[in-house]
């Protein structure tokens, strides 16, 4: 078997975990996947079995297409519903109106500067940040800072607290920041609840397979030749 398959990726489930499991149906240990998905997003995975193994990183800096819905009025340790919850509702006067998130959501698209999440994969000194958060050792730590660009940001529906929306965005920009950065700018907090990818460029969550339905016989029909 060569080439790429899409899977769409479970909650619960690591990235590094569906690609252990196509390991076992491939039987082969050469499989990877471009774009890491957290534990709690679902979606769109791609993966490269044997040869394609070598291509994965030409997809790895293609536009990303995702939905996510955040909660409003609260922060997350690490932006997403992983981390340790503070509620911020009480230090409000009064929820925004959707004219004020509207505006907001409008300021973001185009390039910004974002700043990457405490926990994440991020390396600082040789150290993966999510490494240090956890052992408390963040103090004095700059977290990395990168332009990323959101190219289409609108709001699929918002109902206080929860704010849902559609981003297409440059590879490499954290959503749970995004996510952050507008509760940041709204002066309500957000986090992530949930996140969904939906397309990477050309390749879409529709054509992709369920992980729980999988075999080798469906692997071999799935797989998008080099």
């Amino acid at each position: 078997m060569d080439g790429f398959l899409l899977i769409d990726k479970p909650a619960g489930l690591t990235s590094h975990d569906v690609v252990d499991a196509v390991r076992r149906i491939a039987k082969t240990k050469r499989v990877g996947h471009a774009g890491t998905l957290d534990p709690f997003a679902t979606g769109l995975l791609i993966l490269g079995i044997n040869r394609a193994t070598k291509k994965l990183a030409d997809i790895v800096g293609l536009d990303k297409e995702y939905i996510a819905t955040a909660k409003l009025g609260a922060t997350s340790t690490t932006d997403d519903p992983e981390g340790v919850i503070s509620n911020v509702e009480c230090r409000m006067s009064k929820p925004p109106s959707i004219d004020d998130v509207t505006k907001i959501i409008d300021g973001f698209r185009g390039s910004y500067v974002q700043t990457a999440p405490a926990y994440s994969a991020k390396k600082v000194g040789g150290k993966k940040l999510y490494e240090l958060a956890r052992k408390g050792t963040m103090e004095g730590v700059e977290l990395p800072k990168k332009e990323v660009k959101i190219h289409e940001l609108e709001i699929i529906s918002y109902e206080w607290p929860e704010l849902k929306f559609r981003a297409v965005c440059s590879s490499g920009t954290y959503i749970r920041a995004l996510a952050r950065d507008i509760g940041e700018a709204l002066g309500t907090g957000a986090y992530l609840t949930a996140l969904r990818r939906t397309r990477i460029r050309d390749y879409t969550v529709d054509d992709s397979l369920s992980l729980d339905a999988l075999d080798a016989e469906r692997m071999a029909r799935a797989l998008i030749p080099l």
